[in-house]
């Protein structure tokens, strides 16, 4: 995994919930280009379809509350995002992004200083992250060394193969 992240920006508010990232009517769809489609539409249906490939969500409090389901991370991933910064992240979705290969990192207040579209580096090393527009650095909470190595892996299930298999997984 990369050290250092760069990408444009959405912003979000507080309490989005996992029937907002990916609403329950999309529940049975399996291909991922389309579940991707759907993610965030219970915020604003045209997220998706302009979300920046490869940029990062930046919400306020409790991201990824409500219902325990996978379809959330899953659904950010597929829209094709890299990170999601948040003041704080309902801790099963937390686990669940880890889990699944989504970099979920606490960075509390960056909502209320930052704009959509702009470009943020995430520096994994130093756990801060910079507004490339203005050269403004604010802190983020440092992930704990097990997280790093799934999500380093790539997930749990790519660790879990690699290490069935006899491979160094670090």
């Amino acid at each position: 995994m990369e050290t250092k992240v760069t990408g444009k920006i959405i912003v979000v508010g507080d309490n989005i919930d996992t029937d907002q990232i990916y609403p329950g009517r999309y529940l049975d769809i399996v291909d991922p280009r389309e579940i991707g489609s759907h993610c965030l539409c219970g915020v604003d249906e045209k997220i998706a379809s302009t979300f920046p490939k490869g940029g990062m969500v930046v919400a306020g409090r409790n991201f990824g509350c409500g219902s325990s389901r996978e379809h959330a991370p899953i659904a950010l991933l597929n829209m094709g995002a890299r990170a999601v910064l948040a003041d704080s992240f309902a801790r099963i979705f937390f686990r669940n992004a880890i889990n699944l290969g989504l970099l979920p990192v606490i960075c509390k207040g960056l909502k209320d200083k930052v704009k959509a579209g702009m470009t943020l580096t995430l520096d994994l090393e130093k756990y801060t992250v910079t507004v490339e527009e203005t050269g403004e650095t604010y802190p983020c909470e440092k992930l704990g060394p097990q997280a790093m190595k799934i999500l380093e892996a790539g997930g749990i299930k790519p660790l879990m193969r690699a290490r069935f298999a006899g491979k160094k997984a670090e």
